[in-house]
């Protein structure tokens, strides 16, 4: 006989760690299967060349594309989820990305709640995962009940010169949210020391704001919650009328458990997710669980980004960058009247991060040697919306591997943001000639092996013929069945998803604590 909790929730990031932490206080039996373990303490979470070139801490997974060829997807697997190595930006959706949208590419749909709905949420999310930062400085900002929570993480020099010549030149430059344990009033005390080695790398004094620490952490200190690392959920079992989950199957130190629980949470990632509904099908679900809408795993979106660095005339001796952000072309500009997208920074690079890099090697030389490149490198991310396409999707292969078919959209509206930022890189201090392109950041040639914002595969809304799940994340046609990671998004918007899957994570956790009673 399983083992029976009040709540299972699979995987421990963004949005498991986070209701996870909603429902602790509550006395309520909770269960958090997590695939990964600790992510090791080590001197190896801040060298760059362990963490970029060697690849240290990515997962074993192999996955396919919709060719069949196999790549290694930039995925982590620790308690914390992916949010043990990302940049920490905790932006809200923009009001309008709630909203249908017409781009250059087609149509993004509008989601089946407001802003509004959410907006109490994103309010203590930005409190919980501890944001720093500064409204009203970005026009396309929506609507928020209160301040946020710290001041914004000041602009080292190069940084703010940049801040002051975007402002000159009529630009709109602002604080990016960020999530980190800074106190900048009382160095001396804050447990963030400004490290060069945050973005795209484990905290190693864990004062990021990562899913682990701010949520994991503290929820197991309370005796009625569980956490089970290294267990790889396989499939979902239902009762024979298949509208209740009975059983999550797992390989736990490669021997199989089961567990039961009254309600049963998916929050594995928008491919993970998707491939245990795929892998649970059965006589009532013979497309795969809560699948009657042949819904599941389609729609994935990730956006579409570029990395690239800008060379500096002069030296850029800023250690932690991703300070600034800028939206003046979010939703187009007068020349383009379509959406594009976010100009925010990336973590600042370092010459073992070149290693390799053919780009570099070919166009900074022979005006740079390549080590010098880093001390005047400005490192840039520019992030665009990519549409829901019901074939671009996760499948499973004949033998249960994951197949992620996507073919790039609405792509014109990332050069459009790219030629202007490019146009106005000469009036900021850098050579217009040299912007080269860095992939490092996407991390493969293969651009659906950068998944780091992967959402859409388990949307909601409230036709069951249409979505997956209802606007309480709770699937049509499973009673006791939720997703609470970035699947659930019917659209992705063109800023970092996490603040919104913290945010919906503390929505419907409150929906589950009035359910359970």
């Amino acid at each position: 006989m399983a083992e029976q909790y009040d709540v299972i929730i699979v995987g421990s990031g963004a949005g498991g760690g986070t209701l996870a932490h909603r429902l602790a206080p509550s006395g309520k039996r909770v269960l958090i299967l997590e695939r990964g373990d600790w992510l090791p303490r080590e001197a190896e979470n801040w060298d760059a060349a362990a963490v970029f070139v060697d690849n240290r801490y990515v997962s074993k997974d192999q996955w396919f594309d919709g060719e069949g060829r196999p790549f290694q997807p930039q995925v982590h697997y620790f308690v914390g989820g992916a949010t043990k190595f990302y940049g920490a930006a905790l932006y809200r959706l923009r009001e309008r990305d709630f909203t249908e949208l017409k781009h250059h590419g087609g149509i993004s749909p509008a989601w089946p709640i407001t802003y509004d709905v959410m907006e109490p949420y994103y309010t203590q999310a930005e409190q919980l995962y501890q944001v720093h930062g500064a409204r009203g400085e970005d026009p396309t900002d929506p609507p928020a009940s209160a301040p946020y929570p710290y001041p914004p993480v000041s602009h080292e020099p190069r940084i703010q010169k940049l801040f002051d010549d975007m402002t000159a030149v009529g630009l709109h430059p602002f604080h990016a949210p960020c999530g980190v344990m800074l106190d900048e009033s009382r160095p001396a005390f804050s447990a963030c020391v400004r490290c060069a080695t945050c973005d795209g790398f484990p905290c190693l004094v864990h004062a990021k704001s990562d899913a682990d620490v701010i949520a994991v952490r503290p929820a197991i200190e309370h005796d009625n919650v569980t956490l089970v690392r290294n267990a790889v959920v396989r499939r979902l079992e239902t009762d024979a009328t298949g509208r209740t989950v009975t059983a999550v199957v797992a390989e736990v130190d490669g021997a199989e458990q089961r567990f039961g629980g009254d309600v049963v949470v998916l929050s594995a990632g928008a491919v993970n997710s998707a491939r245990i509904l795929l892998a649970s099908a059965s006589d009532r679900h013979p497309n795969g669980l809560a699948n009657g809408s042949d819904q599941v795993g389609r729609n994935y979106v990730f956006h579409n980004s570029r990395a690239f660095l800008a060379v500096s005339t002069e030296k850029n001796d800023t250690r932690f960058q991703k300070t600034l952000g800028m939206n003046d072309y979010y939703f187009g500009d007068a020349d383009f009247d379509y959406p594009m997208g976010n100009l925010q920074m990336v973590g600042k690079s370092s010459a073992p991060m070149y290693r390799g890099e053919k780009p570099l090697e070919t166009l900074i030389a022979p005006t740079f040697a390549l080590r010098d490149v880093a001390e005047h490198a400005v490192d840039f991310w520019l992030s665009v919306e990519d549409l829901p396409d019901p074939d671009n999707r996760v499948t499973l292969d004949a033998d249960g591997n994951v197949v992620l078919s996507y073919e790039p959209n609405n792509t014109e509206p990332l050069e459009q943001l790219y030629k202007r930022v490019k146009k106005n890189l000469g009036r900021l201090g850098m050579h217009p000639h040299h912007l080269i392109p860095r992939s490092v950041y996407m991390k493969n040639d293969i651009p659906v092996a950068g998944c780091a914002h992967q959402a859409g595969t388990v949307r909601f809304g409230h036709d069951p013929a249409t979505s997956v799940l209802d606007t309480d994340c709770k699937a049509h046609e499973v009673d006791n069945l939720y997703v609470v990671d970035t699947s659930f998004f019917p659209s992705i918007g063109a800023v970092n998803p996490a603040l919104t899957a913290i945010a919906n994570a503390l929505r419907v956790g409150d929906h589950l604590l009035e359910r359970l009673g």
